[in-house]
């Protein structure tokens, strides 16, 4: 079945098993505001989300808003997010950001992916986590988890980077599903097709998986 099916065709069938499987899918980031989301979004770079929401607890108490967060430095907010990886880079770009959001966007978070980008920390899956999230839009983030599942089922081929993975899953998902999509990849990455060990023979979609076909062409090669 894998070899005889298109991208076009996988995708439709991975959508409906989701669509199924995982009528709701939301971040695992807690968040009240836009502002919020960005922040949380810009600790979880290479840092789980169960990390970052036990650092947010304390972080939005001290700093509830972007003028309050531009106002503190950068060795202050270091000391709140010590605990997550790569602090005094995040604590730089977090106070970076939180100066232009509040001089150059007057605390309004924007909606746009052009001027997401423009505030510093904040990369193209960033924009698209908060674009999607946030404001519902089609935005497709791709971070390592959605890069992997949608390599290894075959959502993606031969995509060599997060910009051309993107470009091919917003190609065959419909538009209004998008948003989801983002995260019912991310969880399965997360809970079930996991980088080092995935739990193939639990996974409901091993039917449509390109890794999981190549694997068993595999083993049955190697027994002949």
């Amino acid at each position: 079945m894998f070899c005889s099916m298109t991208r076009e065709e996988r995708t439709q069938q991975v959508v409906a098993y989701f669509l199924e499987a995982m009528p709701v899918a939301e971040t695992e980031l807690l968040y009240q505001s836009p502002y919020e989301l960005l922040v949380a979004v810009i600790l979880s770079a290479q840092c789980t989300d169960k990390r970052v929401n036990l650092i947010t607890l304390a972080f939005f108490e001290r700093f509830p808003t972007a003028e309050v967060l531009a106002a503190s430095s950068v060795e202050e907010i270091f000391e709140f997010i010590k605990s997550c990886s790569y602090p005094n880079n995040k604590a730089k770009n977090l106070s970076g950001m939180a100066k232009m959001l509040h001089e150059d966007f007057k605390d309004v978070v924007p909606s746009e992916i052009e001027e997401l980008v423009k505030l510093p920390g904040v990369g193209r899956k960033t924009a698209n986590v908060v674009a999607s999230v946030v404001f519902d839009l089609p935005a497709m983030a791709v971070d390592t988890h959605v890069f992997r599942v949608s390599a290894r089922i075959g959502l993606s081929e031969n995509a060599r980077t997060p910009l051309e993975t993107e470009k091919q899953l917003i190609q065959f998902i419909p538009e209004e599903l998008i948003s989801k999509a983002h995260h019912w990849l991310i969880l399965h990455g997360r809970y079930v097709c996991q980088a080092r060990k995935p739990a193939c023979m639990e996974c409901g979609l091993k039917h449509l998986c390109r890794k999981f076909a190549d694997d068993t062409a595999l083993s049955i090669h190697s027994q002949i």
